[in-house]
């Protein structure tokens, strides 16, 4: 591949942190979901917040139900997936076909999903398809400036994530070794005291997760 123009550079970015958005979130959401079928409080507010979203939700079967697979809802996880191919869509090019193909199958199994009266069968194929895509993006990209932007927007995305959902030091530590490389060789634009900054917080036993929130949306 050539080179990136401007506007393929946003697209492969933004794929890299839709795919990891939609991922992370079903992750968390899967893991969520049992407990909430059970509990009597309503603790989807408290996850609606540590994610910095409306609740707009009437209740706990509400939001069990509208936050996967509401496509009206900006915030909802189909609409995070929706905005992935989106963005796949015109780098079919860039990223190659079989690599789309993983995205098409994760909108396929929501689809069913949002049909099933149980479906966290579907629901755990999606995530399962966006791995397969992204070891399809190691495997047969040969650009490694695209593979590296993906990576970058990934990266990005799951320690702003895993910040506002309050994870261990240890694993946003190791998000953070993992994303500086990334972005280090993507080419793309980037703060480079934010990113000295973030390494720093992230080492403080005392984790500031607001303030790391605001410095990794500042890095790019």
């Amino acid at each position: 591949m050539g080179i990136i123009s401007v506007e393929q550079t946003d697209h492969l970015y933004w794929l890299g942190r839709y795919t990891e958005r939609v991922y992370t979130t079903l992750c968390f959401y899967s893991k969520s979901f049992d407990m909430m079928i059970d509990e009597k409080i309503e603790s989807y507010q408290e996850f609606c917040k540590s994610i910095d979203i409306p609740n707009i939700y009437s209740s706990k079967k509400d939001f069990l139900r509208r936050y996967p697979f509401d496509d009206k809802n900006p915030d909802s996880i189909i609409s995070n997936l929706n905005r992935a191919y989106d963005n796949a869509i015109v780098l079919r090019e860039s990223i190659g076909s079989e690599a789309l193909s993983y995205i098409q199958l994760a909108i396929y199994d929501m689809n069913k999903a949002a049909a099933s009266n149980a479906p966290m069968i579907e629901l755990q194929y999606i995530m399962d398809h966006i791995l397969a895509f992204w070891g399809i993006v190691d495997d047969q990209i040969d650009s490694e400036q695209v593979r590296n932007i993906i990576k970058a927007g990934k990266r990005i995305e799951r320690i702003d994530l895993y910040a506002r959902l309050g994870v261990s030091r240890t694993e946003l530590d190791r998000e953070v070794c993992r994303m500086v490389p990334r972005v280090e060789r993507s080419g793309l634009i980037y703060d480079k005291a934010m990113l000295e900054q973030l390494k720093v917080l992230v080492q403080n036993p005392d984790l500031d997760y607001y303030k790391i929130v605001s410095i990794v949306e500042a890095i790019i």
